[in-house]
């Protein structure tokens, strides 16, 4: 952050966990806006998450340094903020009034950026006027018409947005469109969708990735994006041309992090079948003695790996390559796949194994909900040793997942359907899942992986046997 004739120049901060840049999904504030500190101003998407970036100054927008799509590298500037006219004519000279005001406001309320934790606050109780609705730069000319205009009706944290070039009101006239997610909007306007046009399959009418990509899909009727070229558009005319995506953000770095591990790892997949009757029994028990703190079968299965990690470490491991050495981790940092619209991203459970199988699944069900909403600060979507993959959600039976580098091991769970199988020697129907483990064989060898799986296994047909392993 450095000051230039008086104004400040906010950089855009470490992000940290080796994020090097970050890209703009819509400004929250537009030259001339008076902004207070803390006050979100830019909404930004890394490779972990898409987070609201607060400024550390108040004053005067002078001047916004990138626009909505555009990358900017960390250390690079992101706003200027000129003081406020008031403060500037109260200390005399502008230049110094400048820098005594943004001093003042440091140490008053503001300390060291970091995305998703908020600039910090220096006194206690001090009360700041919630920051005005977002207004992207392209959009400005019509805040004062969308301000006077009843909000829609729908969740509470949906809001009201247009594509670009859609300053006023829809063309119909009626309620604008229920968007929550920035990939959703940043969607459309690369395929050319009006998302006025779309009515939402979502809870309260909220558009959703799919509804975008239906109406996007060809033989759908495109809305005309103004002095946008053919080439521009996500997605071209039938005939016309390819599709091209652009690789950046989280598709960027599962790519990246995937090809890594490809190259690195020397993997082996082996899996099983299991009759996991048991395991759903076991879960209607406890959620009948239990009902106002359901378990999850992902919960179950998580105690479950939990057990089988402690009999058999080596999986819970990752190898230096440059030291030469496999290092065994002290805590089990447990991954858990999820999908979400911006791709496959596997948030962690730090120290899983020091909570309680109720506790597992309160903390699995508030981490998957916000991964899927991208509300998670970088932190939590890495440092994992051991991966859980639940892909039968998908419908499949089985997979052969690459694992999540540098971990050693991957434990894929396939759906549970009904099949014949044999029970103290009569056939039956029962609840039939397959388990995958994919691992690394530089951290041990068949014996100990069969053994992990089987373990597994048995803890699936038979819960009771965790209950020696607790």
């Amino acid at each position: 952050m450095t000051a230039v004739d008086g104004a400040q120049v906010f950089l855009l901060p470490d992000l940290g966990e080796g994020l090097t840049e970050a890209e703009i999904v819509e400004w929250r504030v537009a030259v001339g806006d008076t902004v207070t500190v803390d006050q979100s101003v830019v909404e930004v998407e890394t490779a972990k998450a898409v987070v609201d970036v607060p400024c550390p100054y108040a004053g005067r927008v002078v001047a916004l340094h990138g626009a909505a799509g555009e990358v900017r590298p960390v250390g690079q500037p992101l706003i200027t903020i000129a003081p406020a006219d008031g403060a500037a004519a109260a200390a005399g000279a502008p230049g110094q009034a400048g820098h005594a005001t943004y001093r003042e406001e440091e140490r008053a309320g503001s300390g060291n950026v970091l995305i998703g934790y908020g600039t910090g606050h220096g006194g206690a109780g001090r009360r700041r006027r919630r920051p005005r609705p977002a207004v992207a730069p392209d959009r400005a000319a019509g805040a004062a018409t969308r301000a006077a205009t009843p909000p829609p009706t729908g969740p509470a944290t949906a809001s009201a947005v247009r594509p670009p070039g859609q300053a006023g009101g829809s063309p119909s006239g009626g309620p604008a469109a229920l968007v929550i997610s920035p990939i959703v909007r940043r969607l459309a306007r690369e395929r050319g969708v009006d998302l006025d046009s779309l009515r939402g399959s979502g809870p309260g009418g909220v558009i959703r990735r799919a509804d975008v990509e239906t109406a996007a899909a060809p033989g759908a009727r495109l809305a005309a994006v103004p002095d946008a070229p053919a080439s521009h558009l996500g997605l071209a005319p039938a005939g016309d041309g390819d599709l091209v995506l652009p690789l950046t953000g989280i598709r960027k770095a599962i790519a990246d992090k995937l090809s890594r591990s490809r190259r690195e790892i020397p993997e082996v997949t082996i899996w099983v079948d299991v009759d996991a009757t048991g395991l759903l029994e076991t879960r209607a028990a406890i959620n009948a003695a239990t009902p106002g703190a359901p378990v999850s079968i992902l919960a179950l299965l998580a105690r479950i790996c939990l057990s089988g990690l402690r009999r058999y470490p080596q999986l819970n491991a990752r190898v230096d390559t440059e030291g030469q050495r496999i290092v065994q981790s002290a805590g089990v940092h447990l991954g858990i796949a999820a999908q979400t619209d911006r791709g496959l991203v596997v948030p962690v459970l730090r120290d899983a194994q020091r909570r309680t199988t109720a506790e597992l699944a309160a903390a699995l069900a508030e981490t998957t909900a916000a991964a899927r909403a991208g509300t998670l600060a970088p932190a939590r979507l890495t440092g994992g040793t051991f991966t859980l993959n639940n892909y039968g959600v998908f419908g499949v039976d089985g997979s052969t997942p690459i694992i999540n580098h540098p971990e050693a091991a991957l434990l894929g769970v396939g759906r549970i359907v009904d099949k014949p199988w044999v029970v103290d020697g009569q056939l039956a129907v029962r609840k039939v899942t397959q388990l995958s483990l994919t691992f690394d064989h530089r951290v041990c060898d068949g014996g100990v992986a069969g053994g992990f799986l089987r373990h597994i296994a048995d803890c699936v047909e038979q819960p009771a046997l965790l209950i020696a392993n607790v």
